[in-house]
């Protein structure tokens, strides 16, 4: 639900997300208790400076009547303090250093799997480029959120005590009541100014998202753009997104601005009073000089990183809400659940049975109402069917992208539901209609279909997918990039590939669907004869739109609006004159219509 809830909800969101990350530093704990040891006695340090800096000032002043090698030794202890700090506290970085970028592979992977894990449905819905932004911003968030809570706010909490507690008992409870105010309204305005403008760091963070998906999503459609001529359309909708981010950052800058000017008058009034307090002490000698620059040290000491703890404090809300976005993708669920007992499938025959199917992608549109065929076990059949009339989604339905509303999808008698679904879908090859290829090597797209294929194996699927020729005639061969989604090869090109990779799965049920639509006649040819031959012995199913195409399949299912009208071979079809030959006729006229425009 994106976008909604109360602010306070919103708070409470976030540090939930903070607990959820308590067992990905557990895994290294050895690592994690030997920081915080680091942690402790680099601060026992930084708080011996001011004393080590007393005797020093307090020695200096008297050293008439001291001994030179007296301020010499407490110059090098300082010094050595000093040293024993910085090193101490490098040390502690180092060493969780390590527990950060544990952390961050590991929820990083999870989101990356759990998101593979998800059905179709979601990523139909998804932005790609937000997506990617959410995750981003996620990963870097841990990293801020990590290293700032536990090497900032906790030290600098726990030195503040210290100080408080030592200043009380040494010198004044007035000292300690100054400090304990001023860290109680610094508190108090950068907790409520910064709650304030957490909606600006959310507003911010939408804009940056919708306007990364503008670009991502117009580049990814160039050719469209440049088809329609809407170059000038398109910098529009990302000039108006880019306005939404700038109007957010300025709202964000000037709450910062508001956050950081208030934050500093309290440092500023406060100090000086503690300061006043110090000299007025000295005049009445019931202090030394070396005691008021140990006041002066601690409240330095105090108030720089009290300062730079408003920052940290601010952006880990701003962390915390990234994580919390991110957190969400993996509180998603999935329509499609594997059940715990699924068993492999076991694949004989390939026979598929579609038992009174119902489906719908929306409520208001239904696909299928108790469909029911068969699929004889290594035989080829084909689907055909007008647009619209659910042949895409027998494909879908089978490899489980989609689970029917009503009824059983049977592979060699077994309902795909109950069986694992690497299984099911490692059994089955899928060649769809518009082939997206990765943004890699022809080599590297083909070898996609079986990663541990040998040479000698995708050099087959090369030659049955009738590749070769082409790859040859490239300069780069298999070596050459294909482009962002395939873009650098034609249509049929690109269908190629995708048999060639679906030929060196060698599954035992082929699925095209209308694999040959973007090839030339000739082609088209090459291709038939290609996947006749590595039909054999297997159950081939083709949704077609060419009828030409399938007029030797041993079987032919004619859907119209999600119904089987008819079914039988193509010669018998064509004899009951129905809607399986209406459309034959459609086709034929429509080439006949195309012969003649090429002849003119």
């Amino acid at each position: 639900m994106r976008g909604q809830g109360t602010h306070v909800s919103y708070s409470e969101v976030s540090w939930a997300s903070l607990k959820k990350l308590l067992p990905y530093l557990w895994r290294y704990k050895q690592r994690l208790v030997l920081s915080i040891v680091l942690l402790i006695a680099a601060k026992v340090a930084s708080i011996g400076l001011p004393f080590v800096l007393k005797h020093i000032v307090d020695n200096l002043d008297q050293v008439e009547h001291q001994l030179v090698a007296v301020p010499l030794v407490l110059l090098l202890a300082y010094g050595a303090v000093r040293l024993a700090n910085v090193l101490l506290s490098e040390l502690r970085d180092t060493v969780f250093g390590r527990v950060t970028e544990h952390a961050m592979h590991d929820i990083a992977l999870k989101v990356f799997k759990h998101l593979h894990n998800l059905d179709l449905s979601f990523h139909l819905d998804r932005k790609t480029g937000g997506l990617g932004r959410d995750i981003e911003r996620g990963t870097t968030g841990i990293s801020f959120l990590l290293r700032f809570m536990v090497f900032n706010i906790v030290p600098t909490l726990l030195e503040i005590v210290l100080v408080i507690a030592i200043l009380s008992r040494k010198y004044s409870w007035w000292f300690g009541f100054i400090v304990f105010l001023a860290i109680f309204f610094y508190v108090l305005w950068s907790v409520w100014a910064t709650e304030r403008r957490t909606r600006f760091v959310r507003q911010m963070n939408k804009a940056d998202s919708d306007t990364n998906s503008r670009a991502v999503d117009s580049l990814l459609n160039f050719e469209t753009v440049k088809y329609f001529s809407n170059e000038n359309y398109e910098a529009k909708l990302y000039d108006e997104n880019l306005s939404e981010w700038e109007a957010a950052r300025r709202k964000n800058r000037l709450s910062i601005f508001a956050l950081n000017g208030g934050q500093a008058s309290i440092i500023s009034l406060f100090m000086t009073a503690a300061m006043i307090l110090a000299a007025y002490k000295v005049s009445d000698g019931s202090m030394t000089i070396g005691d008021f620059v140990l006041i002066n040290a601690f409240m330095m000491q105090i108030f720089m990183p009290l300062n730079f703890l408003g920052f940290v404090y601010r952006e880990m809300k701003g962390s915390m809400a990234n994580i919390e976005k991110m957190f969400k993708l993996l509180d998603v669920k999935t329509s499609i659940k594997e059940q715990d007992n699924a068993k492999p499938l076991a694949l004989t025959n390939g026979t598929i049975e579609f038992n009174n199917i119902s489906f719908r992608y929306h409520s208001q549109r239904p696909i299928f109402e108790n469909l029911s065929f068969n699929i004889t076990g290594k035989s080829k059949v084909a689907i055909v069917g007008s647009s619209g009339s659910g042949k895409s989604t027998i494909s879908k339905l089978l490899f489980r992208f989609y689970d029917c509303e009503s009824g059983q999808v049977l592979i060699d008698g077994q309902d795909i539901r109950q069986v694992s679904l690497d299984s099911l879908r490692q059994k089955m090859a899928f060649v769809p209609q518009d082939t997206v290829l990765f943004n890699s090597t022809i080599y590297e797209n083909i070898r996609y279909g079986k990663v541990d294929a040998s040479e000698q194996e995708i050099n087959k699927a090369i030659e049955l997918a009738h590749l070769g020729s082409f790859i040859k005639s490239l300069p780069e061969g298999l070596d050459t990039v294909v482009g962002e989604r395939g873009l650098k090869l034609s249509g049929g090109e690109k269908q190629r590939v995708a048999i060639a990779r679906c030929i060196l799965k060698n599954p035992k049920i082929l699925i095209f669907d209308e694999a040959t639509s973007s090839l030339d006649s000739e082609s088209e040819r090459e291709i038939l004869k290609a996947v006749d031959e590595i039909s054999q012995n297997k159950t081939c199913v083709v949704i077609a739109h060419r009828l030409s195409t399938i007029a030797n399949a041993d079987h032919i299912y004619v859907l119209e609006k999600g119904k089987l009208v008819e079914q039988g071979k193509h010669q018998a079809l064509l004899s009951q004159k129905g809607r399986y030959a209406e459309l034959w006729r459609l086709q034929e006229a429509e080439q006949h219509s195309i012969g003649e425009r090429a002849g003119e």
